[in-house]
Order: C-alpha cells, then structure tokens, then sequence
C-alpha cells in the first residue's frame, strides 16, 4: 500500500505518502502527495521513486518539487481515493494500474 508510506532518501525518513494522483483516466500513477517533515505537502514524480517492501526510495531531496508542481497535478489528475473499482489493482513497475476482473461462473 502506498498511502502512509514513509518516503526516505540513504535511510533518512522525509516524510509520508498523503495521496496517490493519477492520471486523468487513472491508468497510471502520476506521482506521490508526500507530507513532509516540515508540515508542506510536495510532489513526487513516481518515475523517480523506488518502492520497497518498508518505504519509498529517492536518491534526492531534489526529487521532491514544490507546492506548485503539486497543485498542478492535483487539478489535472485524479486521486486514488476518487475510484474506489482500483481497490484491489496491482501496479506494474511502469506505474500502470492492473484491474483485476472478477472470475465469471
């Protein structure tokens, strides 16, 4: 699970995953809201993070853009939270979201 994934770079925890924004089909992943330390919400692009079985990795604070990179993927994107039907997808290492169809009898 992404949400409240802590977000560190060489072991030093940076902050958390707040939301998941996708794009506007919601195929893919856009990037992380990542809640920092310091109180500001940053964008993290998610062709930048490496994601482990305890945390998401960045090679750089640099990674993580402003307020304004935020806003802007906000209003284009959409949430994870907003499609519920992506409970249960799988994601591919390319940041596409696999639905799994439930089996026919």
């Amino acid at each position: 699970m992404l949400v409240r994934a802590p977000v560190v770079v060489r072991g030093i925890r940076l902050g958390e995953v707040e939301n998941v924004l996708l794009a506007p089909d919601a195929s893919r992943i856009l990037g992380l809201d990542v809640l920092c330390g310091d109180g500001s919400n940053r964008f993290l692009p998610f062709s930048t993070a490496r994601l482990t079985e305890s945390a998401i990795e960045i090679d750089s604070t640099l990674m993580l853009l402003e307020r304004r990179e935020l806003d802007f993927y906000r209003s284009r994107g959409r949430t994870l939270a907003s499609v519920p039907e992506l409970g249960d997808a799988l994601l591919a290492p390319d940041g596409a979201l696999v639905v799994s169809l439930p089996a026919r009898c």
